[in-house]
């Protein structure tokens, strides 16, 4: 059910921040007649634009643009919408939104009452929300409409358009539908005990979750995908000083973004990039040099600050100097970094060799890479090694953008299953408890499209949308 502030009308200004050519403001509720009437001095065709003066309360003209009219249901929230497309300055659209605010609040010569009572600013992800609890989208499309104004690459922004137009909606109702045809022949059974039937092989009870469970995997599998896509791989840079890190950041950014010198400990603190790999956002971090001792406290908090960061990183590039190999005091610094960095996930961190270039008879162990960050030398190998660390083996054709808390309720559904084929495998099986693990799978899908869900969580979710969306 809406919350009651769902029926107050809203307005806000539904473009970006700053100067553009053009800027709208975007109103919508229950009827806006009046409203239309004040801001433009006559009635308005349906969803036909009107070019004109908006007024002010004196009758004086704020500006001069376009008036669309998109009643009731026909709209993007559902509600009757009007959008006012005006000259892009931020003082022009505010004026508007304060008129919207002044004329909804005064009082109708005929009934006596404010023409558009309770009008108040939208706030974040309001309009996108209202669409969602009228039916126009469901909770999947809603992200995938933040999802789509912050994709940061190509293959992330048609990820998420493929969300927008349903696909990875439909994928999840044609699983919930398959999951309750099978709920529906289970607690039947269960309501005929009755009936000696063996259940599970004449409905072929085994057979259908299987395929069901083949269908999850697929839809697992490439929601991980576009949840990849949405966020990026962060990837830190961590070693010794001077062993290249701010080189290999410069050379995979193709530009010179972290000051390279001789002197050791020259970055002190945290360098980031985001840098793409067949579409996939890399979150690249370069940080202080890791050395026992610290030359100096703002050296100090630079490497605590490294460490801070490999601690959050999906993946750890551990870089080497091939040119100091053998040194006492490189390899036993070198071996205690080692250690530190092993202690968690060791899946994490990929070890990569740098100044190929000027080291002849270049070995390294198998598994780890050389490379120069200054010829370019063995780049390639790199970035192909980070796509295979972070997953990512799909063509992004096909893929539609996800969110973790969605691979978070596949993973949930797909370990109910699981534990139903568990009770289905056995030769006495519970049938009560097959049906309340296809129950607990179906749940966790309807979470995703938000058919089953909470007011808090939309709560969560709209909130990180941008305001006038």
């Amino acid at each position: 059910m809406p919350l009651p502030r769902h029926h107050e009308p809203i307005v806000a200004i539904a473009t970006a921040p700053g100067r553009g050519a053009v800027g709208i403001v975007r109103v919508s509720g229950q009827d806006l007649s009046a409203l239309v009437l004040a801001l433009c001095g006559r009635p308005l065709s349906p969803r036909h634009a009107h070019y004109g003066p908006f007024l002010a309360a004196d009758g004086q003209a704020i500006d001069q643009g376009l008036a669309i009219h998109f009643p009731a249901p026909q709209s993007y929230t559902g509600e009757h919408v009007l959008e006012l497309q005006a000259h892009g300055g931020p003082v022009v659209l505010q004026l508007l939104v304060a008129r919207c605010l002044e004329a909804a609040a005064q009082i109708d010569a005929a009934t006596g009452q404010p023409c558009l009572p309770h009008l108040r600013l939208a706030e974040p992800g309001e309009f996108t929300e209202r669409a969602f609890l009228n039916d126009k989208i469901d909770l999947a499309q809603a992200e995938a409409v933040a999802d789509l104004i912050e994709a940061s690459t190509e293959a992330a922004a048609r990820s998420a358009g493929r969300s927008l137009s349903g696909a990875f909606s439909r994928e999840i109702d044609q699983l919930r539908e398959r999951i309750v045809r099978l709920r529906m022949l289970v607690e039947a059974t269960l309501d005929f005990p009755e009936e000696e039937i063996d259940f599970l092989e004449k409905a072929d009870a085994r057979g259908q979750l299987a395929t069901i469970m083949a269908t999850l995997a697929s839809v697992l599998e490439r929601a991980r995908q576009g949840a990849l896509l949405r966020e990026g791989l962060q990837v830190v840079l961590a070693g010794q000083p001077n062993v290249g890190k701010s080189s290999l950041l410069n050379a995979l950014a193709g530009a010179e973004l972290a000051i390279v010198t001789p002197i050791p400990g020259t970055t002190r603190d945290k360098v980031s990039e985001t840098l793409q790999i067949n579409g996939v956002p890399l979150h690249v971090i370069d940080t202080a040099g890791l050395r026992e001792q610290a030359q100096d406290e703002v050296e100090r908090i630079g490497i605590a600050r490294s460490w801070d960061a490999i601690r959050d990183a999906d993946a750890v590039i551990f870089l080497h100097d091939l040119t100091r190999r053998g040194e006492p005091d490189y390899e036993v610094a070198e071996a205690a970094i080692a250690e530190r960095l092993h202690i968690d996930e060791p899946q994490r961190i990929l070890q990569v060799h740098n100044k190929a270039d000027v080291v002849t008879a270049v070995q390294v162990p198998a598994g780890e890479l050389a490379l120069s960050a200054r010829s370019g030398l063995g780049l390639d190998a790199l970035r192909q090694a980070l796509l295979e660390r972070a997953g990512w083996h799909a063509s992004p054709e096909g893929v539609f953008i996800a969110r973790k808390r969605h691979v978070l309720a596949l993973q949930r559904t797909r370990e109910h299953l699981v534990a139903a084929a568990d009770h289905a495998a056995v030769a006495d099986a519970a049938l009560d408890l097959f049906a309340e693990e296809l129950r607990l799978g179906h749940d966790a899908l309807a979470e995703i499209t938000g058919a089953f869900t909470s007011d808090d969580l939309l709560g969560e979710i709209f909130s990180r949308f941008c305001i006038g969306k």
